[in-house]
């Protein structure tokens, strides 16, 4: 983090803000790494099904540069949607009950979501120490805080990772699907949130680690956006809407 961040960083007011609403994979658990494998697992053997049948080659799924591009802070299905258009591919929608192994777009992010469970059960669920810590001392000043995230295993990773008890509102993918609201990068998870907590966007924090989180915190307008950056992006995350960046959420405790 440059110095000018640095400096920025230390000037956030933690007590200037009614809610802290927070991303889930990659800002307070580290099971970004795991959606990435299962993400190309699943890409990966839908592609290589689709070159026998097409005769086509395809390129395989990159869990850097493709899942920040096109997976990463989406809901499960767009992100099915928007890899595919990358290689000129498009499905049927599909529906609930369409098994892993469906050609549609329910069936191949049913195929990811069980791959999902099984890199979790196997790996289980770590924690951003400095992300939690963040939290505690929020909470411990009366400051609301919310889970939001695009994951529809929301509410199982918390569990997992023992963080349920330290937030007020949790708005996830499953949330979405039933209230109809659209993905990020549109705003609108975030601002059921902050409806949930009776609180004006303004007054609210938006914690993401992924390019189209931080743009649902601008177009959102919420009072403060905080990038996070695990992977040398910085200046993406500040062009995309970050007002704050930082490496470790642990250097907003100096404020």
């Amino acid at each position: 983090m440059t110095g000018e961040q640095d400096t920025a960083a230390s000037r956030v007011d933690l007590g200037a803000y009614r809610a802290w609403l927070f991303d889930l994979d990659g800002v307070l658990t580290r099971t970004a790494e795991v959606h990435a494998a299962a993400w190309k697992q699943a890409f990966d053997g839908f592609l290589a099904e689709e070159s026998r049948r097409t005769g086509q080659v395809y390129a395989p799924f990159d869990p850097e540069a493709d899942y920040r591009r096109y997976v990463d802070g989406e809901p499960r299905d767009d992100g099915v949607r928007n890899f595919l258009r990358s290689r000129g591919i498009v499905l049927t929608e599909g529906g609930p009950d369409d098994p892993p192994g469906a050609r549609t777009v329910t069936g191949l992010a049913t195929r990811k979501n069980g791959l999902v469970q099984t890199e979790l059960s196997l790996r289980g669920v770590s924690v951003y120490d400095g992300a939690v810590a963040l939290v505690r001392l929020l909470r411990s000043r009366g400051v609301a805080t919310g889970v939001v995230s695009a994951s529809e295993n929301t509410g199982a990773v918390l569990r997992a990772a023992r963080l349920g008890d330290l937030f007020d509102v949790c708005v996830d993918g499953v949330t979405v699907k039933e209230r109809g609201l659209a993905g990020k990068p549109a705003p609108d998870s975030y601002l059921a949130a902050a409806r949930m907590l009776a609180v004006g966007p303004d007054h609210a924090v938006v914690v993401e680690d992924a390019l189209a989180g931080v743009e649902a915190g601008r177009s959102g307008r919420f009072g403060l956006v905080v990038g996070v950056d695990h992977h040398h992006r910085a200046d993406e995350l500040l062009a995309h809407g970050a007002d704050v960046v930082v490496t470790d959420l642990a250097e907003l405790l100096i404020s």
